[in-house]
């Protein structure tokens, strides 16, 4: 039996309700009410007349844990086939396609014990949505034609994760467990798994899936979310209207006793060969799980100070010390019976050679924390923080919101249905000391990730291929570890943080206006700012843009820009790791045009942060020892690049191609090798000597604080006494500039794939440039995406079985937009599916010339509603303005333009739109064509370079001879006065 806490049961032959009992934020407005159906099936509705989506989420109580013996992957087989059609709606892919013309989308996922289906639609849609979706759970149609090509995707799926060092560690942590634990199983399944073999067993994958649906999938087990814009009676009839049909067999829920580590699987070290370079520890201890006693919240307090990163941390020792680059600490891998505590520590090289000191560290700082007490002040200071955070927390899509409380319903009682364990709220030093009681030499695992080890390891994990070894370790030599560590650091908990914030009150602001507007301009810098009309919160949204002409100059300028910002980051950290606890959001990053700082949370500390920011980059010193750790960071990433995905691949070659000053991750590599901590102390004047900022201030916040802020700064960069930052000349601004492709040329970019171990996939991208930035234009594309998505996606995944990740959307390069189709496949070579989108694009013809106008005016409508969609919070609402503000635009009433234009839109328009630019031999076509070879494909690949062109094709062979050859598209974004380029 299932022993949760729970909400009391439905009376037999009436939907049962309860809506006063749910915890909610404080400035929370929606409305609540729990039912259950007569059939079991507990629902939540949230009613909120504010929203511009509805969404759904079905939670189902079955998780890979049941898959059967000798079936691995059947429960999220089972998740991919219930979307492909239902005996109400016979016609395959009849549901995704109605969500996609609609505005919505929709996806699902299985975890360990429970599946999880959900989509988003536009208001008006929510009716014939849900019909839709609740037929999966009342009487799906499950093909043996659509289950031998699903079984394909689900193979894809499995490819594409089999060179993940993600999952190939997962599994691996998996597998060294008790097999007579379901924890222990392969989750995603693949084509031997669902197919082959069962067949060679005589057994039957279409009879198998319908068994175990008809077992598992039972009312009693499911937790529905029904979010929309109706009032809550009009939800329940809703929900009791489509749902009621659903089969409750009275099915107990699946429980799974006892851990998954027996005594032979602790105190163990496994050492294991990753995919890509560097060296991870992984320390785990099996605990009693955090959910047992989610209102003292036992493991929050213990991984705040395992994983705090501020002095006296594990962490900054490590990072002094030159042996660590992260540190993180968690319960991962949970469920009510069992669970693990983790800490994962990515290693230096140095790091990798001191495992020992590092292990004894770890312990010697959970033995602090075992021995010295628990805290009452921290307890008060996390509870403060969590209070904080859930009763102003941010508005998150419907689509999420709806799985987050789903997924809750299977753990929580109803009260704690929104809250989860996010804020707990007893103090136990009890509860607490048990956690760190548990975390002893006596049942640890180490996992130890290393290129060094391969050739040293005698074991094979079967279903990903990973070599490892395993080793015992027992008390005594981790007695002997902890001993020999070094004596003289100072580990200590850490202390008050003084970025909670105090003051939440909201200021009052004259200015009123929903689009931001010019507060201030001098020669060093511009200020925009936008007054908070719609969220109400105590939070605020500041970007500094700083535009550094010489930051992406070379190879060599790019790499070091990209240094100084990560040092910078680095130095911040031991002072503002506490900020990013308290809610106060920061980073500094590289862009095209020189380096960014973005802040976003309680607008009350925000100030000091900022002017302790300005206060390093002012002052900026190269340390030589975190020098050193950070170019080993870079020249791991840029040596990793090659084992991204090769879709992945293919779309940074696109911009390569596309985008006028960019380098090529080897030449930086290359540059990043003979660069000293000196070449960066010596650039970082040169970079600043002529800079100018570009600032956006909004949310909770006045004018004269943006203007104080902005004042600050230009007195402590320029005017200073001293001072390397100069104006930056008008002639000096930067602006990204793209390639424009010739009109009825076919340009195509053949590679072999950068990771010689990925044998099976291979990815095409086939991308149409069609104009730049024009209203008009913009929503003629749009529409035909909407429009031509699902059926791209049911023809070349669904139906052709190309690969399991197949798009077709949007691209927008600073304003030069078009679309592209992205395929990754392991059944075809990538020109092959170049013929096989342009065979999709001759079919679609048809389906757009007879569309009827009912379903135009319907798109065009979903279009219309996708636009109008109010922003959730204030990093939603200050992305949109500021990519107008970065790329020159300045469109702020961008949407209601594009809807005034869709409004008056017709069918014939569309139709002249696509012939023009997007049909096959189109006369204003443009084609790009990136094309990734696997080493399945390395044939194919050596044919296409020595074949010569098609009529009308033309091969880039080398990007940096293209870029320089071609016309490019002109700049909205010039110097401080805006001048087009």
């Amino acid at each position: 039996m299932d022993s949760r806490p729970r909400g009391t049961d439905a009376p037999a032959g009436a939907a049962a309700k309860g809506d006063a009992e749910i915890t909610r934020p404080r400035n929370d407005k929606r409305g609540y009410r729990r039912v259950v159906l007569p059939n079991a099936l507990e629902c939540l509705l949230v009613s909120d007349p504010d929203t511009d989506k509805a969404a759904a989420s079905m939670n189902v109580s079955v998780g890979y844990f049941c898959d059967p013996e000798g079936l691995p992957g059947l429960a999220h087989f089972l998740e991919h086939m219930l979307f492909y059609a239902s005996e109400k709606y016979p016609t395959e892919d009849d549901y995704s396609k109605y969500i996609a013309e609609h505005g919505g989308s929709t996806n699902a996922f299985t975890s360990r014990e429970h599946t999880n289906f959900f989509f988003d639609v536009n208001n008006d849609s929510l009716d014939d949505a849900l019909d839709r979706f609740a037929q999966f759970f009342i009487k799906p149609l499950m093909s043996p034609d659509a289950t031998l090509r699903e079984v394909n995707a689900v193979d894809s799926e499995n490819k594409k994760n089999l060179l993940s060092d993600l999952w190939r560690m997962n599994q691996l942590q998996k597998h060294i467990c008790s097999e007579r634990h379901p924890y222990h199983k392969f989750s995603t399944g693949n084509r031997d798994t669902l197919l082959v073999n069962p067949n060679k067993d005589g057994l039957d994958t279409l009879d198998e899936l319908i068994k175990f649906y008809n077992s598992h999938y039972s009312a009693n087990l499911m937790q529905l979310v029904v979010y929309g814009k109706e009032s809550l009676d009009n939800l329940q009839t809703l929900v009791e209207n489509k749902f009621s049909d659903v089969r409750n067999t009275g099915r107990e829920r699946f429980s799974f006793h006892g851990h998954p580590c027996s005594s032979e699987h602790l105190q163990i070290l496994v050492k294991a060969v990753p995919i890509k370079e560097g060296h991870t520890l992984r320390i785990l201890w099996p605990i009693t799980p955090n959910i047992q006693h989610y209102k003292e919240g036992p493991c929050n307090y213990v991984s705040h100070l395992v994983g705090h990163e501020g002095e006296g941390s594990l962490f900054y020792v490590l990072k002094n010390l030159g042996w660590a680059m992260s540190l993180g600490a968690w319960e991962g891998d949970w469920s009510y019976e069992f669970s693990f505590f983790s800490v994962v520590i990515r290693l230096t090289d140095v790091g990798n050679e001191h495992m020992e000191d590092i292990i004894g560290l770890l312990f010697r700082y959970i033995a602090l924390l075992q021995t010295s007490g628990t805290h009452k002040w921290i307890f008060d200071e996390l509870l403060a923080i969590h209070e904080t955070g859930f009763h102003y927390r941010d508005k998150n899509p419907p689509m999420y919101y709806v799985v987050d409380i789903s997924s809750n319903m299977q753990i929580f009682p109803p009260k704690d249905w929104l809250i989860g364990s996010s804020v707990p709220s007893k103090f136990s030093p009890d509860a607490i000391q048990s956690i760190l009681n548990d975390l002893t030499p006596d049942n640890v695992r180490i996992f130890w990730e290393s290129k060094k080890f391969e050739g040293q390891t005698n074991l094979t994990e079967p279903w990903y291929g990973t070599s490892y070894s395993v080793e015992a370790v027992t008390p005594s030599i981790i007695q002997k570890w902890v001993n020999k560590a070094p004596m003289a650091v100072d580990l200590h908990v850490p202390k008050p943080n003084i970025f909670i914030p105090s003051d939440l009150s909201l200021k009052n602001v004259e200015e009123k206006g929903n689009f931001p507007f010019m507060l201030r301009k001098t020669l060093f810098s511009r200020v925009w700012y936008k007054p908070d009309t719609m969220f109400f919160t105590p939070k605020a949204y500041v970007k500094m843009d700083f535009q550094c002409p010489l930051s992406c100059s070379s190879p060599e300028s790019t790499v070091l820009t990209d240094m100084f910002t990560r040092l910078l980051m680095d130095y911040l950290n031991d002072f503002a790791y506490d900020a990013q606890v308290a809610g106060l959001y920061y980073t500094v990053r590289p862009n095209d045009t020189g380096f960014q700082i973005t802040m976003v949370g309680y607008n009350d500390k925000m100030r000091a942060l900022m002017d302790t920011v300005i206060g390093k980059i002012a002052e900026f010193e190269v340390k030589f020892d975190r020098f050193a750790v950070i170019k080993e960071t870079i020249i791991k990433e840029y040596e990793n690049f090659k084992f991204r995905q090769p879709y992945e691949q293919a779309l940074y070659y696109c911009s390569l191609i596309l985008e006028e000053q960019t380098w090529a991750w080897d030449e930086k590599l290359a540059a990043v090798c003979h660069i000293e901590a000196n070449d960066l102390q010596n650039f970082l004047p040169h970079l600043l000597g002529k800079t100018f900022i570009e600032c956006y201030f909004a949310g909770n916040m006045q004018p004269s604080e943006a203007e104080g802020v902005v004042q600050h700064v230009e007195d402590t960069l320029f005017n200073a006494p001293i001072s390397f930052c100069k104006a930056l000349s008008p002639s000096q601004h930067l602006a990204k500039r793209i390639v424009k492709l010739e009109k009825g040329l076919r340009y195509y970019y053949p590679a072999l794939c950068l990771n010689h171990q990925d044998e099976k996939n291979s990815s095409l991208l086939h991308y149409i440039q069609i104009h730049q930035d024009d209203l008009k234009q913009n929503v003629l594309l749009e529409l035909l995406i909407l429009v031509a998505k699902q059926p791209a996606f049911h023809q070349l995944r669904s139906v052709e079985q190309l690969g399991y990740i197949t798009m077709l959307r949007q691209r927008n390069d600073s304003g030069v937009r078009g679309l592209q189709f992205i395929i990754q496949s392991t059944v075809k070579d990538p020109s092959n599916m170049d013929a096989r989108v342009e065979a999709f694009l001759k079919m679609f013809e048809e389906i757009l010339y007879q569309m009827p106008n009912e379903e135009f005016k319907s798109n065009v409508k979903s279009l219309i509603d996708m636009k109008l969609e109010k922003y959730k919070n204030i990093r939603e609402e200050s992305a949109f303005f500021w990519k107008e503000i970065s790329e020159g635009t300045l469109n702020f009433d961008r949407k209601e333009a594009e809807v005034a234009l869709l409004r008056d839109l017709n069918k014939e328009e569309l139709i002249e739109f696509f012939n023009n630019h997007v049909k096959v031999n189109a006369p204003q076509k443009k084609i790009l064509s990136i094309q990734v070879y696997g080493g399945l494909h390395s044939s194919e690949y050596e044919r296409t370079v020595h074949d010569e062109p098609q009529p009308h094709s033309y091969q880039i062979t080398d990007i940096s001879s293209f870029r320089r050859s071609r016309p490019l598209y002109s700049s909205f974004k010039g110097g401080v006065g805006q001048m087009k380029l």
